[in-house]
Formats: C-alpha cells, structure tokens, sequence
C-alpha cells in the first residue's frame, strides 16, 4: 500500500472509471446512515453558522484520519481492537441519542454542545468509525490506492452536502433522526459482531437493504406545522 502511494500508476481507462463510479456509488449507499449522524451531532449547536462550521471543520479532520485510515488499511485489518472501538462507540452514540428522548421536549435536538469544539471532534470521530467498513469494502473492490483515495474524496464532498441536506429534514419529517441512529447502532452491532462472529455478519446487501427500510420509514410522517392565525 505504501509502495503505491510512492510509486503511483495512473492508468485511466473504461475499466478504471468503471471501478471508480462503483466506489462512489458504495460510498454515497454506505454514507446515507453516516450523514444523518453527522447532521443530528451538528444540530446540536443552536447556531446554524456553528452548525456549518462544525460540519466543515470536523469533516476536514474526518478527511484527514479517512486518508490515514486507507494508507494503514491493510495493517489495521489486522487488529481486531480497531473494530470493537469503533463498534463500540457507535453503540455508544446511540445510546447517547435515544437515552436522552425522555428528557428532551418534542422536536429539540437529542444531542446537545455548549460550544462546536464539542462537536468537531464527534463529527471526525463518528465518520472514521463508519469508514472501518467502507474502507474495507473500497479494498476489495479496488486495488490502486489512488482509485480508493478519489472515491473517499468524492464520498467525503458528498457527505458535507448529505448532512446539509439531512439538518433540514430532520426538522420536517417526525421518524427520520430515530431511523438514522437505529442504522447507526446496526452498524456498530455489525462491527462488534464482525469480531467476536465472524461466520454470522450480515452481508452487505442486507444492511443496505435494512437502511433504505429505515429510511423509507424515516420520511414516511411529516411533523405537524402550526398554522398562524
């Protein structure tokens, strides 16, 4: 892996681009419960400019620990522990999410900062957690670490915009922040369930397929909006 970043072959044909557009396909599929995460942490902040900088700010460190993740990847893969961390703390972060529903009024955010430098770093830390599985999915589909670098660049793009878009839905439709953080818990079920059973972890096609499930059950109510007189 090493080599290829200091020796890169660039060779772009039909093929190449094919692999490419799989990459950023999978990445845009396996980043939906990703975003809706990433928007939930952000709504956290009161302030949309503080919103929109932490969303900036901690996708930029997510970039960073994304790009360090795919150069390490086949030394990582190695240890388990990477896996149960990550795992674990997205159970965590759905903990933390539905624990808080009982205290927390009708459509107020479930997470909450008193400053974004408390949600930067969730926002990193939350993304390089979901990556442990696309980056190994992007491996196997790809072999030039340049090919896996520019679809994590285009995925991290489109996440920034994903979560933009997510910060706004999650105003409107009733069920859609409860759907993301149970495809959030799912997927750090899988992780952990990926370590201790590995012979039992659900393929790949029935996660996407439990998210766009989610999903649809997430914008299938809107919220009521009251109506001035």
């Amino acid at each position: 892996m090493l080599d290829q970043i200091l020796h890169p072959s660039i060779d772009f044909g039909i093929e190449t681009a094919f692999i490419l557009i799989i990459l950023v396909a999978l990445e845009a599929v396996l980043s939906a419960d990703n975003a809706i995460a990433l928007a939930s942490i952000a709504q956290g902040l009161t302030d949309e400019k503080e919103q929109n900088y932490a969303l900036n700010i901690g996708l930029l460190m997510a970039y960073v620990l994304r790009m360090l993740l795919i150069v390490t990847a086949t030394w990582i893969i190695k240890y388990w522990q990477f896996s149960l961390l990550g795992g674990l703390y997205l159970l965590w972060l759905t903990y933390q999410y539905f624990s808080g529903n009982e205290e927390k009024e009708e459509g107020e955010a479930k997470l909450s900062f008193k400053n974004l430098w408390q949600a930067i770093p969730m926002i990193a830390f939350t993304d390089l957690a979901f990556s442990l599985d696309s980056v190994t999915t992007a491996i196997a589909v790809a072999d030039e670490i340049w090919l896996i670098i520019a679809g994590g660049t285009i995925g991290v793009i489109a996440l920034r915009f994903l979560a933009q878009l997510f910060i706004r839905w999650i105003e409107e439709f009733t069920h859609l922040q409860d759907a993301g953080f149970i495809t959030v818990g799912l997927v750090g079920l899988r992780l952990i369930i990926k370590v201790i059973y590995p012979n039992i972890v659900p393929p790949e096609w029935l996660m996407i397929s439990i998210i766009i499930g989610m999903f649809v059950w997430g914008f299938s109510k809107k919220n009521e909006v009251e109506i001035s007189k």
